[in-house]
């Protein structure tokens, strides 16, 4: 982050005035973890953040670190800090670069609530009572009460607030009118019977300020109404609707499972956005910016052994550049007849927009990292040198002629690539039904059926899906009119 401060940033302003806090386990340790606090106090006093990946230390890394105690995880500090409502986490899209969804994804998670907060302890057999003492006095509320019979049991408590999802409601729904994306609110309602009030609530905001503004865009559905899924088949869908343009909301756990699985589909996890907002206490917005990828531990180590590293900071980036444009807007809302400050805005707005163009055309020129440009890209010194040297000529308004289109980078040079090729040939061998070392067209649309990722046709009824035969949905072509996919 150091070289892209040093050459992105502080050419163009002065950041003598920016706070700094060091959040790495041996400086949280060192002050009893008084860091974290001042930390959270500042971001709700700002009110915009850029936060650098962090770690939570497991117990191996605690030795390893030589750290006092058990550190907490920071993320939880600050959602709790800052009344954390949503964590937005969105695609990063690159013109002429095909990633994975061709239109925009964007997601809400709660940021509150559920397994994370959870308190548990190992019991025995016996009996385990949940209640509930009312803040007002009255009588107690038994929530459960069961009958423990095997002799080790994990009990496990945690509850869900919901006096914040009306917030989490609008910020949802005016996000994908913006964006022009159908919503859906997901949960496990019809097993979790406790999430219906979720979806109550998000539909009660729905419908009352958001549905007519969604029908006149033609966003919905025949029925005009808002749309949910089940989480089961959120997770089928986010693999099958690789279009994009939709966004979905959902509980906290949900929503982290669901969004990595959009990562993943998206290429990786450097291609999301993840942004937390919360609320002060008189309604002013915190935002909270942060790469979704989190630390990047084989490049750091890399790095410290004096190795040659390729780092995409896209994530990172795209990060910074909320923060600097939340912070302008909160200054520009309180002081909107200040000339000095309409030209301050001014200028941090279209340095944004410059130097996320400019990121993004040097990926478009293919002068990426090497997980975009495979074993030719860039180091993270030269890529950072190259987007300061383009950001530079696009302030002095000297621009670049039209970028290439660029084919989808091969994910061979994802360092998460982990494909068994012997295993890819026996399943590539399943499929072609007739070994002739090409898979047809009607070989292809039937694997695809049997893997569940089929395209739906939306004019045929899930019962009159139930009775056709999967080769009279794919029709008979000749042989020799049909596509192939060569071995």
């Amino acid at each position: 982050m150091s070289l892209i401060q040093e050459q992105w940033i502080e050419p163009y302003f002065n950041t003598s005035r920016w706070e700094y806090y060091d959040l790495s386990c041996q400086h949280r340790d060192a002050t009893n973890d008084l860091i974290l606090k001042e930390a959270v106090e500042a971001g709700k006093r700002i009110g915009s953040i850029f936060k650098e990946p962090t770690i939570t230390p497991t117990a191996l890394q605690q030795e390893q670190m030589n750290l006092s105690g058990p550190l907490s995880s920071p993320n939880g500090a600050m959602r709790r800090g800052w009344n954390g409502i949503t964590i937005s986490r969105d695609t990063i899209h690159i013109e002429g670069v095909e990633l994975g969804f061709k239109n925009p994804v964007l997601f809400e998670r709660h940021a509150v609530g559920g397994e994370y907060g959870a308190g548990w302890k190992q019991v025995g057999a016996g009996q385990l009572l949940t209640t509930f003492i009312p803040k007002d006095g009255s009588p107690p509320t038994v929530v459960d009460s069961r009958e423990l019979t095997n002799d080790v049991n994990v009990a496990v408590v945690y509850h869900n607030p919901y006096d914040n999802v009306p917030d989490l409601a609008h910020i949802f729904f005016q996000r994908c009118l913006e964006q022009k994306v159908k919503p859906y609110v997901v949960t496990k309602k019809t097993v979790f019977k406790w999430q219906e009030f979720f979806w109550i609530k998000m539909k009660e905001t729905f419908d009352e300020h958001y549905r007519h503004k969604y029908v006149s865009a033609g966003l919905l559905g025949e029925d005009e109404e808002l749309p949910h899924l089940i989480s089961d088949a959120a997770t089928m869908q986010i693999i099958r609707w690789q279009d994009g343009n939709f966004g979905m909301a959902a509980h906290n756990y949900d929503g982290d499972m669901l969004t990595d699985e959009v990562a993943q589909v998206h290429r990786s996890p450097g291609f999301i956005t993840s942004n937390l907002i919360g609320k002060t206490e008189d309604g002013r917005l915190i935002k909270e910016f942060e790469a979704s990828h989190g630390t990047v531990t084989d490049l750091w180590e890399m790095h410290l052994r004096d190795e040659e590293t390729s780092l995409n900071p896209l994530g990172l980036v795209e990060a910074l550049i909320g923060a600097m444009q939340h912070s302008a807007e909160l200054e520009f809302e309180s002081n909107k007849k200040d000339l000095e400050v309409q030209r301050r805005h001014a200028k941090i707005l279209n340095f944004c927009m410059s130097l996320r163009q400019a990121m993004h055309n040097t990926f478009r020129y293919g002068q990426g990292t090497r997980d975009m440009s495979g074993p030719t890209g860039f180091t993270t010194e030269d890529f950072v040198a190259k987007v300061a040297w383009r950001l530079n000529r696009y302030l002095a308004n000297d621009e670049d002629g039209p970028a290439p289109v660029l084919a989808e980078p091969s994910r061979e040079y994802l360092k998460q690539y982990n494909v068994d090729t012997e295993k890819l040939k026996g399943m590539f061998s399943k499929y072609d039904t007739d070994k002739s070392g090409a898979i047809n067209y009607k070989e292809f649309a039937e694997m695809l059926v049997k893997l569940g990722v089929a395209p739906v046709n939306k004019n045929v009824s899930p019962e009159q899906a139930s009775k056709t035969k999967v080769d009279e949905i794919i029709g008979n072509e000749d042989d020799e009119n049909e596509s192939e996919i060569k071995a």
